[in-house]
């Protein structure tokens, strides 16, 4: 799924009309700078040009989730950079923007450099129609946009409208004004989770008793409960030893606005306040909280830059702020038991790591009783202090999930049945499960097959787009193959070398994705990465790992040279034609055993020779026999080679009698192996750049080359040699754009 923002300039036919055009020249180069940098801010791409209107992408190249959030937030960035301004000494503008998100098909390398024509789609044309419903200075969504923004994004539901081309009106909201997450209420019961909560409190409670700081991080992907445990654990080390711990407790949202943002929410945590508190109430509450924590003489300077910390954490002396706030807490810790959490924090800039860092250290070098609890995913990149431990939220068991999806669907008032459904798709995800339920109360039918929801289809691309080129490639051809798929397979699959997709796999393997059969396949682990991972593949692109599956196995036996007969000697009576249906080729047999023209007949009466072993047959063909097998393989003789008239019969394996007692006294037949297969086809031809990262798919109708290397977004990058990422561990997910991001292209 692609995001696509669209503007444009309210009457801009009337207004080119009556300047000159070097004026309208100056406005436009104007006009486009400022909304180009906007896009380059919330990394978004350019599309195209159209006059004075401008279409971008997110998400189409590297998703991490919060794709609409980010067009979002650049629409409102718009709105205030341009709206009413005189660009360039002319008049003042009005824009409108339109945001809808939806499937697309992307040009990758259109999506990375910018270029017209780099996605098709339904999404552009809603886009482009929303903006016509935008007021002046406004922000139009799609349905889809405003589920993905809930809860961040401050927004009002106008009546739906008609939009052209559409069979029913559409939904359409408006956004006014980003909103501060509210709380998470964790109402729900607590499952599964029982051990993780034991550790990480046994953790607390010695910090707390050896007065030893420790710093402990809860860690899992999204949707794994990490902020239930946390507020878990917080009530269940309320105290230690009847000592009341005072928890300071902050929770990251998707791109602060400023580094220290983290850092503010922890002082409003501590004092109670809210963001919409007036002035004097914050100064109220800032001075009753810092009393006894810094000298007297102090406290009002401490008071007003605390307080220009609330207001605005981008301040001059916001880290004055920050340092102030640490000695704070540490002079707290002296009195009690102080615990400072900080959820999602792999969000957050790297100066509220550092924050982290330093408090810990200080209260180590005074020996206070204070810890660090930080919930964040597992590809965090900050380094953790020694000694940190880790805490890791695998996924629920099959038991807890049913009991959880029970419970959600007896609250839902939906059949407890469907549990038996929804088990596999889940994957022991309790926020997939919240998902999957209300997907069901919001109309999903309940006998077909369930689609996977927003949410999660949003969860499942960011993980897929963390991954480099080979691994998505990969990662694709397992997902497209209905069982177990080995090694040699996804080489054929993807066009790469023997062995190259071995280490690959074992790689997925490692991070959770595939999971490696008894027999050498591999499959995909969850049933939901699976589906999302084939949903991204384009038609060409199945339609081609379908016939390469399919390639060899099925061909017919190796036509027989016309120039090399079997030769009978004279007077013996031709074999006669088998009957009607008769086929005395063995089905079992990978080859077939042909006697040789030149051994002489067996005279009458003599006992028919001993089967020569699999060794021997393997030796006499020229191949080598391979160790600690019963069946034999084809070799695939190379292209041209003269093949041996051949009569089918069947080879039996020899057992071990037959090795240790065969009579030394008879000689067996010498015997030609002929393979069944053709000739191996030639390689692919390379794709064009030599592009290393995926599969080399040869140009031409139902190919991935065929079709311009476009692939259904979010598509793997299967023409990628990486990620396209400066941040291989994907740390910049969700990180506010001035923070250490993933490398995106310039719009």
């Amino acid at each position: 799924m692609v995001t696509v923002l669209f503007v444009d300039i309210v009457g801009s036919t009337a207004l080119v009309d009556r300047l000159d055009p070097e004026d309208v020249r100056a406005l436009q180069r104007s006009y486009f700078d400022t909304v180009g940098e906007v896009l380059r801010r919330w990394h978004g791409v350019v599309e195209k040009y159209i006059g004075d209107a401008v279409m971008a992408l997110f998400g189409a190249r590297d998703s991490d989730g919060f794709d609409a959030y980010r067009a979002v937030r650049a629409g409102l960035e718009m709105q205030r950079a341009l709206d009413r301004r005189a660009l360039a000494g002319g008049p003042r503008l009005r824009v409108r923007i339109g945001v809808a998100t939806g499937e697309a098909v992307v040009d990758l390398a259109g999506a990375r450099d910018g270029g017209h024509g780099a996605a098709s789609g339904a999404v552009i044309t809603t886009a482009a129609r929303l903006q016509g419903y935008a007021p002046p200075g406004g922000v139009a969504l799609c349905a889809a946009t405003h589920r993905a923004t809930a809860g961040l994004v401050e927004q009002c539901r106008i009546p739906p409208v008609a939009l052209a081309g559409k069979a029913s009106p559409v939904d359409v909201w408006h956004a006014t004004a980003l909103v501060r997450p509210a709380p998470v209420r964790h109402d729900g019961p607590f499952l599964g989770r029982r051990r993780e909560v034991a550790a990480a409190r046994d953790q607390l409670v010695r910090a707390v008793r050896d007065r030893r700081p420790r710093w402990v991080s809860l860690v899992g992907p999204a949707g794994s409960g990490r902020s239930r445990l946390l507020s878990e654990l917080s009530r269940s080390v309320a105290s230690v030893d009847e000592v009341p711990v005072r928890w300071c407790l902050a929770h990251c949202p998707p791109y602060p606005d400023h580094p220290l943002a983290p850092v503010a929410e922890l002082v409003r945590g501590h004092t109670g306040l809210r963001a919409t508190d007036p002035p004097a109430r914050v100064r109220r509450r800032l001075a009753a909280a810092l009393a006894g924590l810094v000298p007297p003489e102090r406290l009002p300077a401490s008071v007003s830059t605390l307080a220009r910390l609330l207001a605005r954490p981008d301040a001059g002396d916001a880290a004055e702020a920050a340092a102030l706030w640490r000695e704070a807490l540490l002079a707290l810790a002296a009195r009690q038991p102080v615990v400072v959490a900080v959820d999602d924090v792999d969000r957050a800039a790297p100066e509220v790591a550092d924050f982290l860092r330093a408090l810990l250290a200080a209260a180590t070098e005074r020996r206070l009783p204070l810890a660090v609890v930080t919930a964040h995913r597992p590809q965090w990149a900050e380094p953790l202090p020694r000694p940190a431990v880790l805490v890791e939220l695998r996924p629920l068991g099959a038991v807890d999930s049913g009991r959880l999806l029970r419970h959600l669907l007896r609250r839902a008032g939906r059949p407890v049945a469907l549990v038996d459904r929804l088990l596999p798709l889940v994957g022991g995800s309790p926020g997939h499960a919240a998902a999957y339920v209300r997907s069901l109360v919001e109309g999903a039918d309940n006998a077909a097959e369930l689609p996977v929801p927003e949410p999660v289809r949003r969860a499942v691309d960011a993980r897929l787009d963390r991954l480099d080129g080979d691994q998505r490639a990969a990662l694709m051809a397992v997902a497209s193959r209905a069982t177990d798929c080995p090694a040699p397979t996804v080489d054929r699959l993807l066009g790469w070398t023997p062995g190259r997709a071995r280490p690959v796999l074992r790689s997925l393997v490692a991070l959770g994705l595939l999971t490696s059969g008894p027999a050498g396949g591999y499959a995909v682990a969850e049933v939901v990465v699976r589906q999302v991972a084939y949903a991204r593949l384009p038609r060409a692109v199945r339609a081609e790992f379908a016939r390469r599956a399919a390639g060899p196995r099925h061909l017919g036996p190796a036509p027989v040279p016309a120039a090399q007969p079997v030769r009978r000697p004279a007077g013996t009576p031709a074999r006669p034609a088998p009957g009607p249906g008769t086929d005395r080729r063995p089905r079992s047999a990978p080859v077939h055993a042909v006697p040789d023209p030149a051994t002489p007949r067996r005279p009458a009466g003599t006992p028919a020779p001993t089967a020569p072993n699999l060794a021997t047959l393997r030796r006499r063909a020229g191949a080598a026999a391979p160790a600690a097998t019963t069946r034999m393989r084809t070799a695939v003789p190379p292209a041209g080679a003269a093949r041996t008239a051949s009569t089918p019969g069947p080879v039996r394996p020899v057992g071990k009698r037959d090795r240790h007692h065969a009579s030394p006294l008879i000689r067996p037949p010498r015997r030609t192996v002929v393979p069944l297969r053709s000739p191996a086809p030639p390689a692919p031809p390379p794709r064009a750049g030599g592009d290393p990262g995926g599969p080399a798919l040869a140009a031409g109708p139902g190919t991935a080359a065929g079709v311009g290397g476009r692939l259904r977004r979010g598509a793997a990058a299967f023409g990628e040699g990486g990620s396209g990422r400066s941040d291989p561990a994907g740390a910049g997910h969700g990180r506010a754009p001035w923070v250490r991001a993933p490398t995106r292209a310039a719009a």
